[in-house]
């Protein structure tokens, strides 16, 4: 049997397990406290518009046919996955974590059967393939499409159609025009691209980390409590194309490579027009631009094709009439028409933080412990660093050297310090109280990897599937 690698070998702080079980019990202690206090504020003001605070769920214990393969696939990553993320060769590991992400999700949705899993979820009244046959003249519906956006509006769009850039709901109507319509058609594409999130963060991980840090990351990127939320959801659809957008730029810098570079500008300009909120997946690139700003003195010529890409996307939207700034002002009073606007922010801006624990899972907060005492190791204990260049794998000559990100491990901390200041500006903006558990999943991705500093990682993956079953088995989403 392949075994994980010794700590001393990849950075992990050495200050022992009592301080990550310390972590634990305050993200315990946040979720009870959000619930118990929640489920107080809801019942006597009822001003959450969510029936299981924090989370926007109902209870309701059951099982479907997506149980068993659920069962099955978790066991097998708890005791296969470290080893095999180890063994296999690199490119074997990113089509078997892809497999088994796809399988993970796809099972969890299928707990609640196919048509409320599934094929059911993009067809309600607030979702995107309620408005396909308004788009039958495209040009016209972009120029119009900002008319539709406020509550009080003539035939105004259901809440996801107005809460986003065109992008999204496009996506579907094209979808539909190819032929592939239905619910069905685009869960299918929701998950099956959702599923690819996982590789892009460990192809990033890789170039900016070294091999031997990714591959610690990989099993906890595929057992993932956001699985449950990942299923049909749109925003799994949203966080792949984000989290492709960072990866391309982080090879982009560490193999000076011009498509690369273009290839993420690319993407991320399509990223700001499939949510508004996702414009700040801009702090992780800021993140990996500073991790790799070697690469980028060295040839700054990738600047070019970077700003070709991301200017491609708005100009065409631009070129048609959409208005992103005039579209984003007015999803912000259509946000204040709604539940928006009564949601207490006092409450939200911690819970939200508490749904982050729920998606992200126990093994996360402790890993953020661990990243932590990375980046600052005064405050968190004995450190052991790998020197630099000796960090497994393929780390690029772009990097930079020593000092506050000259190691692997603290460049990995660096990074997940990008994602969660990301979160934390998404938070403080009040434009996300409630439903973090899916709007938020593109940022959650890069909080995983912070699970690579971890010791036992049989014991940690355990935990994170029992959440995952948990909250798929005992309550009835809504997304």
């Amino acid at each position: 049997m392949i075994h994980t690698p010794p700590p001393a070998d990849d950075g992990v702080p050495h200050d022992g397990l009592r301080p990550d079980l310390y972590a634990v019990a305050a993200a315990v202690l946040l979720v009870t406290t959000a619930i118990v206090i929640g489920r107080h504020v809801q019942d006597t003001a009822h001003t959450l518009f969510v029936s299981w605070p924090p989370l926007l769920a109902s209870w309701g214990p059951h099982v479907g046919p997506g149980t068993p393969a659920a069962l099955l696939i978790a066991a097998a990553i708890v005791a296969y996955g470290p080893p095999l993320a180890a063994r296999l060769s690199w490119r074997s590991l990113l089509a078997v974590a892809w497999a088994a992400s796809l399988a993970w999700i796809l099972s969890l949705a299928l707990i609640d059967g196919w048509q409320r899993g599934i094929a059911g979820r993009l067809t309600t009244r607030y979702e995107y393939l309620q408005v396909i046959g308004r788009f039958h003249d495209i040009p016209a519906t972009l120029r119009d499409f900002t008319q539709y956006i406020v509550a009080d509006s003539p035939d105004p769009w259901p809440a996801h159609v107005a809460g986003h850039p065109p992008a999204a709901t496009l996506t579907f109507v094209l979808l539909d025009r190819a032929g592939l319509r239905g619910g069905g058609w685009a869960g299918m594409w929701c998950v099956v691209l959702g599923a690819t999130a996982c590789l892009a963060v460990l192809v990033t991980v890789r170039a900016l980390s070294g091999e031997r840090l990714a591959r610690r990351a990989a099993p906890f990127l595929v057992l993932v409590p956001a699985a449950v939320w990942m299923g049909a959801s749109a925003d799994a659809y949203f966080a792949a194309v984000a989290a492709w957008s960072v990866a391309l730029l982080a090879l982009a810098l560490t193999r000076s490579s011009l498509p690369a570079a273009g290839a993420s500008g690319l993407l991320f300009g399509l990223t700001c027009y499939l949510s508004y909120g996702l414009t700040l997946i801009a702090v992780i690139c800021a993140a990996v631009l500073w991790l790799g700003r070697g690469g980028l003195r060295a040839r700054p010529v990738l600047l070019v094709p970077l700003a070709a890409g991301l200017a491609v996307v708005p100009a065409v939207f631009t070129i048609a009439g959409f208005n992103w700034w005039e579209g984003y002002h007015l999803l912000v009073t259509r946000y204040y028409q709604g539940a928006g606007g009564i949601r207490p922010y006092g409450y939200w801006i911690w819970a939200n933080l508490a749904c982050t624990v729920l998606i992200t899972g126990l093994a996360t907060a402790a890993g953020l412990r661990r990243a932590g005492a990375v980046l600052l190791p005064g405050r968190g204990g004995k450190r052991a660093m790998v020197p630099p260049g000796q960090g497994g794998g393929r780390a690029a000559v772009s990097l930079p050297g020593r000092g506050a990100t000259g190691t692997p491990a603290a460049r990995l901390a660096f990074l997940v310090a990008g994602a969660l200041l990301a979160l934390l500006i998404a938070d403080v903006s009040g434009m996300s109280k409630a439903e973090t558990e899916r709007i938020w999943l593109p940022f959650a991705v890069w909080l995983l990897p912070s699970c690579a500093f971890l010791t036992h990682p049989r014991a940690w993956l355990t935990a994170q599937a029992v959440l995952a079953l948990l909250l798929n088995h005992l309550l009835r989403t809504s997304w």
